[in-house]
């Protein structure tokens, strides 16, 4: 369905800058509104194992606009588009060649799927040594704080 409205948009665009005259220049195309274009983050969180039942669940993220069944939506959306704005792959593992503290975080676990700036995301989070206690940090609140 989205495809076919971005279609409709794209070609009646067109058709209305053909139908215009254009003042002593080429006719240009006119500029789509962003929003027909974007489609809207939509991502399942699922946390399990943080000892506290009011974070462990499952969650519904959408973002632009905010909303779902996420407890923190509003603030998990605006984290994301910062670590976007800042060029950081909030979903990217660890790297294999990093060299991490060995402390243990906790048993928390987390998956993260959908679909964010227009890819796909399938992405795990633990809190089994210091790079991945830091990663589930960095992507709080969309992941819950589990010192609550």
């Amino acid at each position: 369905m989205l495809r076919r409205l971005v279609l409709t948009a794209t070609a009646s665009a067109a058709a209305l800058a053909a139908a215009v005259p254009a003042a002593g220049a080429a006719a240009s195309p006119l500029p789509l509104p962003v929003s027909l274009l974007e489609r809207p983050d939509r991502l399942t969180v699922i946390v399990s194992g943080t000892g506290n039942t009011r974070t462990d669940g499952r969650y519904e993220l959408e973002c632009r606009p905010a909303g779902g069944t996420h407890p923190s939506a509003e603030s998990a959306c605006r984290r994301l588009e910062e670590l976007a704005r800042e060029q950081r792959d909030p979903f990217a593992p660890v790297p294999q060649t990093r060299m991490c503290t060995q402390q243990f975080g906790g048993p928390a676990t987390a998956r993260v799927t959908g679909t964010w700036h227009g890819r796909q995301v399938d992405a795990t989070f633990n809190r089994s040594n210091g790079c991945e206690i830091s990663r589930w940090r960095t992507l709080q609140p969309v992941l819950p704080d589990t010192r609550s």
